[in-house]
This record gives structure tokens, sequence and C-alpha cells, in this order.
């Protein structure tokens, strides 16, 4: 699609925002120093968000890593940090607002049940490489799946896609869906976006008020976050992360997806693969200027 005049925004909002399961890499290195210094250059804002929706997963003990991490790297954020597990009654009230749309639906199945459907044939996968919810029950009324909310038994909740993007469509008045994505050059260019690689994707799991989805999307707009960078291996949700503020009327950032970092078997860094903590670098001798020239850390004007 046409390349479109660079946007200007006053300040620019921008942020980071880890999971705090684990300690800092370089991967979350390159990835807030992108951030951070878009925004020193456009005079913009920055903040620090911290993604403990994963209650099972989240430590305190990472949390105040990420900050000295932070701190030694010269990376300032502004106070007070947010915190997502703070924020449940917000994504419960999107979730009611989506179901009162009639677009979400409880999910019976269990994992196992979902892969097992592989096996009849169902062999579509979303961009994160888990089969597609084969989705073939039928789905309760929307007053049906509110009360799942409410009792002892949570369920996690589904988003009807094909009915959200149709809903999304009208909304737009016939429009396509897209995205706006800042260039390395600092041009933004419109592209289609396309949620429904995601199937009937998890709005709201069954332990938090919400999935990835929808926690990220309501947080960047309360906070009033202009411009969205990330790694790109987060490009492919931005379709879903799209769709879902059309049906919420949250306003559109502009989005950057970097390059990631690759380890020498061409996989991304990443906790789960080993990579190597920020801790462990610093502990080990390592100085802050030696660590960031040590990346390849262009970020785009704004």
């Amino acid at each position: 699609m046409p390349a479109v005049p660079v946007l200007r925004f006053a300040p620019p909002v921008l942020r980071f925002a880890p999971s705090p399961n684990g300690p800092l890499h370089l991967g979350h290195v390159l990835s807030a120093l992108v951030g951070y210094r878009m925004a020193q250059r456009a005079g913009g804002r920055y903040l620090l968000r911290i993604e403990d929706i994963d209650l099972t997963r989240s430590r305190e003990e990472h949390i105040a890593g990420i900050e000295t991490d932070l701190a030694w790297l010269g990376i300032a954020f502004e106070q007070p940090v947010l915190r997502q597990s703070t924020r449940f009654p917000a994504y419960w009230e999107a979730a009611r607002k989506l179901l009162g749309l009639g677009l979400l639906y409880p999910s019976f199945a269990t994992r196992s049940e979902i892969n097992a459907s592989e096996a009849d044939g169902a062999t579509a996968r979303d961009p994160d490489g888990a089969p597609l919810f084969p989705n073939r029950s039928k789905r309760p009324a929307a007053k049906d799946a509110e009360r799942y909310l409410e009792d002892d038994n949570p369920r996690a909740l589904r988003i009807d896609m094909a009915r959200a993007v149709g809903m999304a469509r009208e909304r737009l008045e016939g429009a396509p869906l897209t995205f706006r994505e800042i260039a390395p050059d600092g041009v933004i260019k419109t592209h289609l976006a396309h949620p429904e690689r995601w199937g009937d994707a998890v709005i709201v799991r069954k332990e938090v008020p919400a999935s990835y989805h929808l926690a990220v999307v309501v947080d960047d707009a309360a906070q009033g976050v202009t411009h969205v960078t990330r790694g790109q291996d987060l490009l492919a949700a931005t379709g879903i992360h799209r769709l879902l503020q059309v049906l919420l009327e949250l306003p559109e950032p502009v989005y950057h997806h970097h390059a990631l970092i690759l380890s020498p078997n061409g996989r991304k860094l990443s906790k789960s693969a080993g990579a190597s903590a920020l801790a462990a670098l610093r502990q080990a001798g390592a100085a802050p200027q030696t660590v960031i020239a040590g990346l390849t850390i262009n970020p785009p004007p704004i």
C-alpha cells in the first residue's frame, strides 16, 4: 500500500513492557533501547509497564531486577510503574463490552483436546504455532457466556473471529482493517491487518480476566501510548490488536517492529532457550557501554 506522510504527536508516548517471569536478556535490552531512544529524540515520554498478568510465573525479584537493569543501562522511565496485576477491573470492563456485543463465548476444550484435533485433520496453526481452536461445539448465547465471569468454575472466553471481523468492517464502513508501521527511515506505511490468522483466540483466560491480547490494547489506551515498539516476533499480533481496538473503540497507535537478535542457530533469544541474563553480564564485570555497543540499534525518527 502507498506510503503516507510521517505523522507527528505532541508529545509521543512510548513504553517498554516486559514480563517478570525471568531476568532481562540482550533481546530485551535492544527493545528497551529502541523505544527509549525514539522517545528521547522526539522529546517524548517513556514508560515502564510490568506485564505480570501471569500470576503463577511472575516474581517480585524479577520486577526489582528489571528496574535495576534499566537503571544500569541509563534508561530512565516515569513513575509510578504500572503493573497489570492491578488492572483486572479494567480488563473485566473490556471483556463485558465484548460480551455485550455477542463476540465472546466460553471454551470448554482442554489444551490436550485441542492438540488432539490435529489427528482429525485440523492442522492449521496460529502465528505462534499453536493449533487453531476447532470450534465444533455449539456456542452459547451471550447471556449464558457472561455467567462464566461470575461463577466458581470460570472458563476461558474465546472471540468469535468471523463475527468480530464482520463487525469491525461495519464500523470501518467497509474499509479494510489496517495498521500503521514506521519504516526504518521514519516513513509511516499502512499495512493490511489479518486477525483471522489467530482463529477464535482466547481473550479472557480461565485464571485471569484477560489474555495478553486484551490486556495490552486496554493498557496502551489507558496510558496514552502513541507508538508501540516491539520485536518482529509480535508483528502478527498486531492484527488481533487492531481488531480489538476497533471493537472497543480505542485509539490506534503507530507501530514499529524492530529486528530481533538471533542465536547462532537462528532462533530468537529467549529466557526458555537459555539467553544470557543482563544481570549475569553485569556481575561478570561488563560495562553498560560495552553491552550497548554490541547491539545494532536503529530507531527510526518520529
